[in-house]
């Protein structure tokens, strides 16, 4: 069993959240969605849910408006492939989501996400410290990162 479980804090968009995420991350499913008890002000509607991404466990809070998600947390994605970059990229800006610098973006819930190839940290610090300026030149040049154009970097 997992020890320490992220939770997320939404206003009212727990439901919605937990349904997006776990139809972009294979391997995922929801766990449960607790809704507000018969005779509560908000009956029916969803409090908490626990779910799973590729095989890790969050929670999504309905706690209400008075905290927002800010760059201070992230999930980072690793991501094998430029395919597998662009396919979490672009799903997770659908509906609203904006895309920032170096592998940052926010989804439309306002939750932030590194979309991380795995040559990135590899190539950020490789012994050659003349090559991986260059890498970190290019990647402070993109917003979603393009394996090819770091590799072209990383040989000058």
């Amino acid at each position: 069993m997992q020890k320490i479980t992220t939770c997320l804090w939404f206003n009212d968009q727990a439901e919605e959240a937990t349904n997006f995420y776990v139809s972009i991350f294979k391997n995922s499913k929801v766990l449960s969605m607790m809704r507000w008890p018969k005779g509560h002000a908000d009956e029916g509607k969803v409090l908490v849910t626990t779910f799973e991404l590729d095989g890790v466990r969050f929670q999504a809070l309905n706690g209400g408006p008075q905290f927002k998600f800010n760059e201070a947390m992230s999930q980072s994605i690793d991501c094998k492939t430029q395919e597998e970059v662009d396919y979490f990229w672009d799903r997770l800006l659908e509906g609203g989501g904006e895309p920032s610098q170096c592998s940052w973006l926010k989804d439309r819930f306002g939750v932030s996400w590194q979309v991380v190839p795995e040559q990135l940290p590899r190539l950020l610090q490789d012994p050659d410290r003349a090559k991986a300026s260059r890498v970190m030149d290019a990647m402070m040049q993109m917003s979603k990162i393009d394996i090819a154009k770091l590799e072209a970097a990383a040989k000058g």
